[in-house]
């Protein structure tokens, strides 16, 4: 392996120490509304990253994310709490989880048999129909007033504000701070399994089926199948950002999850970059924090009707799907490969400018004295 090589690998090593260190200070320097929207952004590039497998990688669109995500709410609070089951909170997450992925698989067989506007149709249904079953099953859901969130415990540790009391370098950590690092903590397996699943074999056929069924299936790859798992990967995803958005907003009503969810889900991976883990995760950033920006600050922007105010022509939330609207159209028009891809192409003309070091560029580096001796040896 090159020194070149070997230089790059420790620097990236050293890049990825340095942002994981830089993330656990947060709780120790925000408050609760800074650490809040952390929260949500993890949660929604959680889910993001999932519908980026389905949509961007493997060419499926779907606009039944929400309900995933609700499946593994509900699935959570329904599991751990009363009335339910009343499970241990660690296992009732896995199992809402595991529920997330059961209704993916219940309509997988749709997802590999139908594609494009037609799956995308296919999928509103189970909006609608979510919604619907959320509203009526009252012993279940709690109806349109839904249901507390049971905290979740693990080892005996809760990552709630009740005890037992934990104070860290003289910073007491309530929910928010604790949530953080759990939410960190299933960030960093979201991102680590689905670039390992987007650089393997999967991701390549993913790939390649969106690229030409045809081509794909010459080349072996079983196209029903993989449609089918995309799917059922990207409902496990959904289901895993479900039950931390349940954590982080310790109760869950029916109309969050709502079409409006799943579009916004959509616009995280069109404005991030199709096809991207850091571009979904881009995205989803953009538009979780860019509402909750706005109705912070609502009273300092012009035309943004602050929160209880008369004034101004707009509330701060159809602003903000005003603006990521706008981003999506200048996305489409002047960087299709959205946020991810505008900053590869940032970082290559960097690298380009940088000045190359004596030795490094073997087109102009002097030679080396064997291979000068050599040229002698056969001159003339």
């Amino acid at each position: 392996m090159s020194d070149r090589l070997l230089d790059g690998l420790t620097s990236r090593r050293a890049g990825i120490a340095l942002l994981a260190v830089t993330l656990c200070l947060p709780p120790f320097y925000l408050d609760a509304f800074w650490l809040r929207i952390g929260l949500f952004s993890m949660a929604a590039a959680i889910g993001a990253v999932g519908l980026a497998l389905l949509t961007g990688t493997a060419g499926q669109l779907s606009l039944g994310h929400a309900f995933f995500l609700a499946v593994g709410a509900y699935g959570y609070v329904w599991l751990a709490g009363e009335p339910g089951p009343g499970l241990p909170p660690g296992l009732a997450a896995l199992l809402a989880v595991l529920l997330a992925g059961a209704a993916g698989g219940l309509f997988s067989p749709v997802a590999g048999r139908v594609r494009g506007i037609y799956l995308g149709i296919a999928t509103l249904a189970l909006v609608f129909l979510g919604h619907h079953v959320l509203l009526t099953a009252d012993s279940v859901t709690g109806g349109f007033n839904g249901r507390s969130v049971p905290p979740l415990t693990l080892g005996g540790f809760t990552f709630g504000a009740g005890d037992p009391e934990l104070t860290v370098l003289g910073v007491p950590f309530g929910a928010e701070e604790r949530l953080w690092f759990l939410g960190l903590a299933l960030f960093a397996f979201t991102w680590f399994t689905a670039r390992g699943l987007l650089r393997g074999r999967p991701g390549r056929a993913l790939a390649a089926l969106r690229d030409s069924e045809t081509a794909a299936g010459v080349m072996g790859v079983d196209v029903a199948r993989h449609r089918s798992a995309a799917f059922v990967v990207s409902s496990l995803y959904a289901g895993l950002a479900g039950v931390l958005l349940a954590l982080a907003f310790r109760r869950v009503v029916p109309d969050y999850f709502s079409l409006a969810l799943s579009v916004d889900y959509l616009a995280m991976i069109v404005i991030g970059g199709l096809g991207s883990v850091a571009g979904a995760t881009a995205g989803a950033v953009f538009v979780t924090a860019l509402p909750l920006l706005m109705t912070r600050y609502a009273d300092q922007l012009p035309l943004v009707t602050a929160p209880g105010s008369a004034e101004g022509f707009v509330g701060p939330t159809e602003a903000a799907r005003y603006l990521y609207g706008a981003a999506i159209v200048l996305v489409l028009l002047y960087a299709p490969d959205g946020l991810h891809g505008i900053v590869r192409r940032a970082r290559d003309r960097v690298r380009l400018r940088r000045p190359r070091t004596p030795g490094t560029d073997p087109v102009t580096s002097p030679p080396q004295p064997a291979a000068a001796a050599r040229s002698k040896e056969h001159t003339p």
